[in-house]
């Protein structure tokens, strides 16, 4: 069994922290784990990337960089940033995508607004998991990357069960942070039908 996973977005949505959280899922239930970052210029709003790569036994992961093709899930904090991962995606790969746009740092006047962006996935994806950002925000602000992962648990993208995902999440987190990411992985769950 070889499960592997890119999470996307931009510096300052939770990236690693989500990859260090599915990471230590898989862990808990005994699987071996590699994962990787590229951050570039994420403190400027540049894009993050992790990639994680799960199995049965790690002398058969040979690289924590996923190879082209091969990807089982994207899960992107930005519907641009899930389109520049696309090329990992395996024929049957799913997306886990929050909706809302960000706006690329430097940039004036005209931004998109993701809607097309979103309209292009759904014709990429097999499968395409769509989380409602502003409602997410409007809930749990500063936990959209732990709705992002309820989401994907949810939609039984992991290889291990949603409770596994919640307990490492208890904790991981920051104790003065634990009620909000509860209610971020909930409501996150709750988004897919």
């Amino acid at each position: 069994m070889m499960f592997n996973c890119v999470i996307a977005g931009v510096g300052g949505q939770g990236t690693v922290l989500a990859s260090k959280l599915i990471a230590a899922a898989a862990i808990r239930k005994g699987l071996d784990v590699r994962t990787t970052e590229t951050i570039g210029m994420a403190q400027r709003g540049g894009s993050v990337v992790s990639h994680i790569r799960i199995g049965e036994d790690i002398s058969k992961i040979f690289s924590p960089i996923i190879p082209p093709g091969q990807t089982d899930a994207i899960i992107a904090f930005e519907p641009a940033e899930a389109v520049r991962q696309l090329a990992f995606l395996s024929d049957k790969g799913r997306i886990v995508v929050c909706d809302m746009a960000v706006k690329p740092a430097g940039s004036a006047g005209n931004v998109y607004d993701g809607t097309a962006v979103l309209d292009f996935l759904k014709k990429k994806a097999s499968d395409l998991i769509i989380v409602d950002g502003a409602q997410v925000m409007q809930r749990c602000a500063k936990a959209l990357n732990v709705a992002l992962l309820g989401a994907a648990a949810g939609g039984g993208v992991f290889p291990f069960d949603q409770e596994t995902l919640k307990e490492t999440l208890t904790e991981m987190i920051p104790q003065r942070f634990i009620e909000l990411n509860k209610t971020a992985y909930e409501l996150g769950r709750n988004t897919v039908k």
